[in-house]
């Protein structure tokens, strides 16, 4: 190829279906490039002595046949695309040679020059590839083609590079976990159903930056100013999924943390449902394990916690309207994760106590978990009530007991460490 180094190269999809390919090294380049090849329909053959337990994998799953030596002339033979990539430069040199010979494309993973093709950086997004190959003076550069296919994946994803008539949208409901709090923590595809949406009905804990990216068209309803008159708060939701969905609006509903944990979706799905409204649900990042990682607690840990627990503490122990059982939580040796429980935390602490808990049981409050106002106040099953009051500790806020709270570096939020109350 060195004639032609001045030349750009020729973009092409090749449709590999049915056809032979071969791949020459079973290493960790293989080990990344086989799986696209494997979801593109290749008839694939490995010629290498050794492969790392990731491809060895794929050959006894039958997804690869595999035949271990290594590579001898004539191996091409038939075959349509070649990916070199062994550690012995003389195979590679002669594998090259015969695909040269064969008019077989090559990609070399140790000569790229020496290729007669070159692999891009790709990326899928909502049945979109995106191919990313970049040239430079001083020859090829797939840093800067991975990072322009990042951005490019990542646009697509997210709605920002998808023009208004290409959207998918359609009329219906999402119910989108928005996950703890950090805008960044929401799904890849919650935040594309949310620049696709024409209305938004967003609850207090949702996260907020992300209504600020919104185009100025869409509407956004914040669910707690709904008027209610007759109807019951949850209700008046439902009533507002409905209405703007048989308007022939693409609606989402976005909540905190994931639909289906204390969220009330099923109650919203259900009501959808029985109107025929298309609904679908978008799983989140749950706050009763993203805010207690964040605050440097693992909710399990070798030795020390082999289940967690979450409950609900918006229902005192001693309330007729409460379905848990304390005295059966008090039993267990693993963490016990408490949703709604700040103005709570004080009669669960007693009847957890009464029920055989220790008191010196470590518990940690995490309010605001994965935002920047995040703090985390310690305390002990016996005091931890008087702590609340004593921290002015407030909703939004996380409690872990166990002694998973005692394990760790610290609270941590992944950039930077948070004040710790």
């Amino acid at each position: 190829m060195a004639e032609h180094d001045d030349h750009p190269a020729y973009p092409v999809g090749l449709r590999l279906s049915g056809r032979r390919v071969v791949v020459v090294g079973g290493g960790q380049v293989a080990q990344r490039r086989l799986p696209a090849l494997i979801a593109a329909g290749a008839d694939i053959t490995l010629v290498s002595p050794s492969a790392t337990p990731s491809v060895e994998a794929m050959a006894d799953a039958g997804e690869i046949r595999w035949e271990r030596r290594r590579y001898e002339d004539g191996d091409l033979a038939d075959t349509w695309y070649a990916l070199v990539a062994s550690t012995d430069a003389a195979a590679n040199d002669a594998a090259s040679a015969e695909a040269e010979r064969t008019r077989t494309w090559c990609v070399r993973s140790d000569d790229a020059e020496a290729a007669t093709a070159w692999t891009p950086a790709t990326g899928r997004s909502e049945g979109i590839t995106v191919a990313v190959l970049t040239t430079t003076s001083q020859g090829r550069d797939p840093r800067h083609s991975a990072a322009v296919r990042d951005a490019i994946v990542e646009g697509l994803r997210d709605g920002t590079l998808a023009a208004p008539h290409h959207r998918t949208r359609a009329p219906g409901v999402a119910l989108v976990g928005g996950g703890p709090g950090d805008p960044d923590l929401i799904t890849v595809r919650g935040r594309r159903l949310l620049a696709e949406a024409d209305v938004v009905i967003a609850d207090r804990l949702g996260p907020r930056d992300l209504l600020d990216e919104l185009p100025p068209h869409v509407e956004v309803i914040d669910a707690a100013k709904i008027p209610y008159g007759r109807y019951m708060a949850q209700e008046a939701i439902n009533q507002a999924l409905i209405d703007h969905a048989k308007a022939g609006k693409a609606v989402v509903r976005l909540k905190g943390g994931d639909p289906f944990v204390f969220g009330r979706g099923m109650e919203e799905a259900q009501a959808l449902a029985a109107e025929g409204i298309a609904c679908t649900v978008v799983p989140g990042i749950s706050s009763s394990i993203s805010v207690p990682g964040a605050a440097g607690i693992p909710v399990t840990h070798r030795g020390v916690a082999h289940e967690f627990t979450v409950v609900s503490g918006h229902v005192a122990p001693d309330d007729p309207r409460s379905l848990v059982d304390w005295e059966a939580l008090a039993q267990l040796r693993g963490t016990l994760v408490l949703l709604m429980a700040v103005d709570k935390i004080g009669a669960i602490a007693r009847a957890l106590i009464s029920h055989g808990k220790s008191p010196d049981t470590p518990v940690a409050l995490v309010q605001e978990g994965t935002t920047a106002a995040q703090r985390r106040v310690d305390a002990t099953l016996g005091d931890v009530g008087e702590r609340v009051v004593a921290e002015d500790v407030r909703p939004p806020a996380v409690i872990v007991i166990g002694a998973v709270v005692a394990v760790g570096p610290g609270p941590v939020t992944g950039e930077e460490a948070s004040p710790r109350g």
